[in-house]
């Protein structure tokens, strides 16, 4: 059984053919009709989450998986470290120090300091995937990174997560203050649409608009935006259970992976379906990545995540592990990775070799 799926209607929540991903279905169903109007407590979507689909053994029997075979010689790290600092180059490039000094200051101390830029490379492949190319995904992958950015700078401020450390450094507001910090923040989600529109070369009008619309639409009030929301309204909260919690990360994590994707692959040329197949890989380890996140964050040290770890636990945020235990959450992230694997079947194997390695380094990683 896919784990990726079209939301059912059968109102049995318990049942196997029920078991679709609630989450994944994001963009059918807005925040309003999945909530009770006056409190956030419980969703109201007549299914299971993909997290009980994982869970349930006879969902385990009946999974096949489908690994499109990965060239044995393929370098992980050299691809990681080159295509790294083309995307680097590309954001010091972009964002110069121009007046305000101060406020451009701020925006290259969160842009430039570092991260493993996921997004960006999950652009690039995706577009090279299709036939296209590095260049004409570029700006597109850096203005992922700019808005992934903003989010950053805005979960770490007092009134949000009230974060100390991002990337084993003080966080934006630490440096540059409150006001300029949530200033910087916008100034990137602004630029990111302008650099998108005036900087992708090689691209016809028609997609550059799907692109921009594909990204406005992740970090609106149902994506991003709106998963946070959801996220600091659950905080303390006790009935907070796998549906509600994959709402959330699927909203605040997995949109803005899945906008990186499809954007690379529109760019590329990709037809429908290549899209589509794209965009449901996307998701899977958009997921896979929070899944990953809350375990680091209960397993790992602040010095080894480079940011504070814990912090969730100290918030009295639900959390994968904290509903199903560690062992269950590595259960989970492995079937996550196994359904991205399977969306790449029929693409070319070679080309699909960095995106297979981008989800076992999502999957794997130790920060």
């Amino acid at each position: 059984m896919s784990l990726v799926t079209q939301i059912t209607t059968s109102p049995q929540a318990k049942s196997l053919e029920s078991s679709r991903s609630f989450a994944l279905s994001y963009n059918k169903l807005p925040i309003s009709r999945l909530f009770f109007s006056k409190s956030i407590r419980k969703l109201t979507a007549p299914c299971s989450s993909i997290s009980a689909t994982i869970l349930t053994k006879e969902a385990n029997n009946n999974n096949v998986d489908k690994i499109p075979p990965a060239p044995i010689a393929f370098d992980f790290k050299s691809y990681m470290i080159e295509k790294a600092r083309s995307v680097n180059q590309a954001l010091d490039d972009a964002i110069v120090l121009r007046e305000p000094l101060k406020l451009h200051e701020s925006m290259r101390y969160s842009l430039l300091a570092g991260g493993k830029r996921v997004r960006p490379l999950l652009c690039i492949a995706s577009c090279e995937l299709v036939g296209g190319e590095q260049s004409t995904a570029m700006p597109s992958a850096c203005a992922v990174e700019m808005i992934h950015t903003m989010s950053l700078i805005h979960d770490d401020l007092p009134c949000m997560d009230n974060d100390d450390l991002r990337r084993g450094k003080p966080t934006n507001h630490k440096k540059f203050g409150e006001d300029v910090a949530v200033l910087a923040g916008d100034a990137l989600l602004s630029f990111a649409f302008e650099h998108v529109v005036t900087a992708t070369p090689g691209a016809s009008p028609e997609r550059i608009v799907r692109v921009v619309g594909e990204l406005a639409k992740c970090i609106g009030s149902e994506g991003l935006v709106g998963g946070q929301v959801v996220d600091i309204c659950s905080e303390g909260l006790a009935e907070v259970g796998l549906e509600q919690l994959e709402y959330i990360h699927v909203h605040k994590t997995a949109v803005l992976l899945e906008a990186a994707v499809v954007m690379g692959a529109i760019l590329g040329g990709g037809d429908d379906e290549q899209v589509e197949k794209l965009r449901k890989f996307a998701r899977c380890i958009g997921l896979l990545f929070q899944v990953v996140d809350d375990i680091l964050d209960v397993t790992q040290s602040s010095e080894q995540l480079g940011k504070t770890a814990g912090k969730d636990l100290v918030a009295d945020k639900t959390t994968y592990p904290k509903l199903l235990g560690i062992e269950k959450s590595r259960e989970m992230a492995e079937k996550l990775k196994k359904e991205a694997y399977e969306q790449l079947a029929g693409f070319d194997p070679v080309k699909t070799a960095p995106l297979i390695a981008l989800a076992d380094y999502i999957a794997y990683r130790e920060n």
